[in-house]
């Protein structure tokens, strides 16, 4: 299928009221979805790829972030600012900007979020001792996402 079709068809079902659209055309398939913004409070699972037997479930995504709730109120939360991938090293041959334990100061840069292959250093607003690093090196972290704890 032409991408200039399937933008068409992007763009017909982002003016719509229309949420999934299904295009055949032979043995190639096209699948459009448009989601909600919000995760309802039911459980619902997503397939991560066709064919795949695996699924991500919202209940499961509910439950981290509840768990990352307890750890944060033991400390100063510093949050991801973007939607982006976020990095600990600033190359993968380089030593991480912080560990656990260490103590920072105001300004000192704390990790990289990369959003759209532009890499936005996260500076500490506050002084402390790093007490959790939340996220692995390289794990896509959302908006609003708890990044770090610093006591």
């Amino acid at each position: 299928m032409d991408i200039r079709k399937i933008k068409k068809l992007i763009a017909l079902v982002e003016s719509s009221n229309v949420s999934k659209l299904e295009i055949c055309e032979g043995n190639k398939i096209v699948r459009i979805t448009r989601f909600a913004s919000t995760i309802s409070s039911s459980s619902t699972c997503l397939p991560i790829a066709k064919n795949s037997e695996k699924s991500v479930c919202t209940s499961d995504i509910e439950a981290n972030y509840n768990k990352d709730i307890k750890l944060i109120d033991n400390g100063h939360v510093i949050r991801s600012p973007m939607v982006g991938i976020f990095y600990i090293t600033p190359s993968s041959d380089s030593n991480p900007f912080i560990s656990i334990g260490q103590t920072v100061e105001v300004g000192d840069t704390l990790c990289i979020v990369e959003a759209m292959k532009v890499m936005n250093q996260i500076q500490s607003d506050k002084s402390g001792i790093v007490k959790a690093i939340l996220l692995d090196n390289g794990q896509p972290v959302e908006f609003n996402e708890p990044l770090l704890i610093i006591e």
